[in-house]
């Protein structure tokens, strides 16, 4: 890891769980955390992307002596499979420290406007975008509640505050995941465990650049930010380190956003 950016010494030797890690934000949350020494595994769908990940992992930094972050092959939207990939986790690494629930798809076919929303596509939706997050912080709260300690962090974004439109689905997704902070975050404080969220803007990840990023959205984006230039997903894994560590031990039921200035705080 750069030098020009903070070391976590909380972070050496937890055990991370992340969604979504094979590309874009959950990629940059893998590498960042695998730098701080934590014990990664990470799911997706994509054995291409993930493949990927770790063949530069590996080759990038050599320096590094801890081991290569474990991938999950799965699809959120399977239940009984992603209990399982929690299950595999804990047993290989002990109880899951640090979850990051980051999968989520607002390309392609959940690009759709209310009036062409059918309850199939309404279900696939919420499936992808909302469902998992909520089943697998279940899935691995018993282990945070027997340590007394541990951090969630819910992916949101600022689609529902700007507000967008298009997607509207999603858009609520999204409004969902902050109200889903806030009450597991009063919920599962008993226990130690904290839970917060994280809102980006428009982040050019690559398949943001090869999918979305058009110059008449360009231009959308650079007339409602502050700051002029793309976010990089770097950006936001940076965030999500400091609330995963010790260094954020007082902070639950917070959102963050991460937009360059294009909204207000939530």
């Amino acid at each position: 890891m750069s030098q020009k950016y903070a070391t976590y010494p909380s972070l050496r030797g937890k055990s991370v769980l992340i969604t979504g890690g094979a590309e874009g934000i959950g990629a940059a949350s893998v590498e960042n955390f695998w730098q701080q020494g934590s014990n990664v595994a990470f799911l997706d769908i994509s054995d291409t992307s993930a493949q990927k990940l770790l063949d530069r992992l590996r080759t990038s930094h050599p320096e590094n002596q801890t081991p290569l972050p474990k991938f999950l092959h799965c699809d959120v939207t399977d239940l009984d499979r992603l209990r399982a990939c929690a299950e595999e986790v804990v047993a290989e690494h002990g109880a899951v420290d640090i979850l990051l629930n980051n999968a989520a798809s607002a390309g392609g076919d959940t690009r759709l406007p209310t009036e062409e929303v059918t309850p199939e596509s309404w279900d696939a939706e919420v499936n992808v975008n909302l469902r998992h997050q909520f089943f697998l912080t279940q899935a691995v709260l018993p282990g945070m509640k027997a340590k007394g300690k541990g951090s969630i962090i819910n992916m949101g974004s600022i689609s529902w505050s700007i507000p967008a439109v298009g997607f509207p689905v999603y858009t609520l997704c999204k409004a969902a995941v902050l109200g889903m902070t806030r009450t597991h975050s009063k919920e599962f404080g008993k226990w130690g465990v904290r839970v917060n969220s994280v809102m980006p803007g428009s982040i050019a990840t690559q398949r943001q650049i090869d999918e979305v990023l058009t110059p008449e959205y360009r231009a959308e984006v650079m007339a409602a930010q502050t700051i002029q230039r793309h976010l990089t997903p770097e950006e936001v894994a940076r965030l999500i380190l400091f609330l995963a560590a010790d260094d954020s031990s007082a902070i639950t039921g917070s959102s963050y956003v991460v937009d360059g200035g294009w909204v207000s705080d939530p």
